[in-house]
């Protein structure tokens, strides 16, 4: 192996794990807002989106083939700006009240 044949499978390496650590971040981002999922006035399609992207994630069908986690990735986002988009225009947040009530979702309590 010369040393082009080195640079070029560590650089291949570094791009996998880089892409690798970018879909799990996100794949926990989307999992943390999972109790969106419960809150009224969101849309049915941003939570179908959400849904969506988990099933597409563990999928063993891809559009592109699995070391390239770029369509994963794309997916994961978009169903993440999604859900938040709809949870800003519906008023509700991710976060638990100041007061520690139960509500985790922050929306009005009903």
């Amino acid at each position: 192996m010369d040393g082009w044949d080195v640079f070029w499978l560590v650089a291949a390496g570094v791009v996998i794990a880089a892409t690798l650590a970018v879909a799990v971040t996100l794949l926990v981002r989307l999992v943390r807002a999972r109790r969106l999922l419960g809150a009224t006035g969101i849309p049915m399609s941003s939570k179908v989106l959400f849904w969506a992207s988990v099933v597409y994630l563990v999928s063993p069908v891809d559009l592109l083939p699995d070391p390239v986690l770029l369509d994963d990735i794309g997916f994961l986002l978009v169903a993440l700006r999604s859900l938040h988009k709809a949870a800003e225009r519906a008023g509700v947040t991710g976060r638990v009240r100041p007061e520690g009530g139960p509500d985790a979702v922050g929306g009005p309590l009903g």
